[in-house]
């Protein structure tokens, strides 16, 4: 009885080695900075996303890729708006945006500039400490004049 007990988890083993062995490892693509850049977010590359952002597919409506996408980008994050909202004041001018007005209220609404395009980001709280952020891309008419 021993010995086909020993026999049973020996070959769960060497099962489990072979899952593992056949099992891929995803690719990573990471961003300017070097950080890994989520797949979902691959096309947006000119604005920054924080880690284990989850990308809301029903609500985005997004044209075009790369530095030229205009629509919205609409996502669930696992942190707070205020921890949101430090996240794009610290980070959106290292991607080149510059600062048009912030506002950081219940829905706090920001606006950037970059090139020919403008972005407006709207966070506002889901439940607890989770976020639902909107970031709207469109052709910035003053910067073409």
């Amino acid at each position: 009885m021993l010995i086909k007990c020993h026999k049973i988890r020996l070959l769960g083993l060497l099962f489990a080695f072979l899952l593992t062995a056949c099992a891929r490892e995803s690719l990573v693509l990471n961003g300017v900075d070097g950080s890994p850049l989520p797949p979902a977010f691959a096309n947006f590359p000119d604005v920054p996303f924080p880690d284990r952002a989850y990308m809301e597919l029903g609500d985005t409506n997004a044209l075009g890729s790369g530095e030229n996408w205009i629509g919205s980008v609409v996502y669930t994050s696992p942190y707070n708006p205020s921890q949101v909202y430090d996240f794009y004041i610290s980070e959106m001018p290292k991607s080149g945006w510059t600062e048009v007005a912030v506002v950081r209220a219940r829905i706090s609404q920001m606006t950037y500039y970059r090139d020919h395009r403008a972005v407006q980001i709207l966070i506002e709280t889901i439940k607890g400490d989770e976020s639902r952020v909107s970031i709207t891309a469109v052709p910035n008419r003053a910067s073409l004049k």
